[in-house]
């Protein structure tokens, strides 16, 4: 018998991550990942059943703790075939100038730091196997700018550019890109869109495209900027 593929997951209990956890776990996938929220996790291993693989709480800035939770992940579930950084923040609208400081420190440790964290935390198993993709959330924010939103820009321009400077140092077989995945609605759209985000579609549909997108590459991806369909 063939064994189930594994997806690892960050910010995996709402919105998108919940979403493409649902999916994938349905698909046959083994679904390990992480989240704020302990309660949320265990709502979660109950909807995966018997496709939930290791899930933990975990402060993505903490790069120990992201440390540790590899560790558990690959002792627990194995090295994991696809690896989606999805955890996230965006702060409300406002002049750049106007975003506090701290507000600003926050936005790039999760953002950009925390990504950083896993990257470091699950590349050499990948490595070590010959095998594996990497798939970094950008955004259309990662590709353009509004006004409002500099500091996210900020931290979605610099996922692009990781992304594409780590795929050339990456060997044959292991693969890792940016993925604009579209614009859904979810809490975090909200704070940028209040009511109009409802115009969009929500988690759950877009789990439906996104969803055989994401099974579907492979070490072909690597370096290209990718957008769910």
């Amino acid at each position: 018998m063939t064994a189930a593929r594994h997806l690892c997951l960050t910010g995996c209990t709402r919105g998108l991550g919940r979403a493409l956890a649902e999916w994938m776990g349905g698909a046959g996938w083994t679904v390990s990942g992480c989240g704020r929220n302990a309660g949320d996790l265990r709502t979660l291993r109950g909807a995966l059943g018997e496709r939930a693989g290791t899930l933990r709480p975990l402060d993505i800035t903490d790069a120990e703790a992201v440390h540790t939770f590899a560790e558990e992940v690959l002792a627990e579930s194995g090295t994991p075939d696809l690896v989606v950084n999805n955890a996230g923040l965006l702060l409300p609208p406002g002049p750049l100038w106007e975003v506090p400081a701290e507000d600003f420190r926050r936005i790039l440790a999760v953002n950009v730091e925390g990504t950083v964290h896993l990257l470091r935390a699950f590349t050499p198993a990948l490595i070590a196997r010959g095998s594996g993709v990497i798939i970094n959330l950008s955004s259309g924010w990662g590709r353009s700018t509004s006004p409002g939103v500099a500091s996210y820009c900020a931290t979605k321009w610099a996922i692009e550019g990781l992304s594409a400077a780590m795929a050339a140092e990456l060997p044959a077989g292991v693969a890792v890109a940016a993925l604009n995945p579209g614009v859904i609605d979810t809490d975090m759209l909200r704070t940028a869109f209040g009511e109009a985000a409802a115009g969009h579609p929500d988690p759950s549909a877009w789990a439906e495209r996104a969803g055989p997108f994401l099974a579907g590459l492979d070490a072909s991806c690597n370096g290209r900027a990718l957008t769910v369909p």
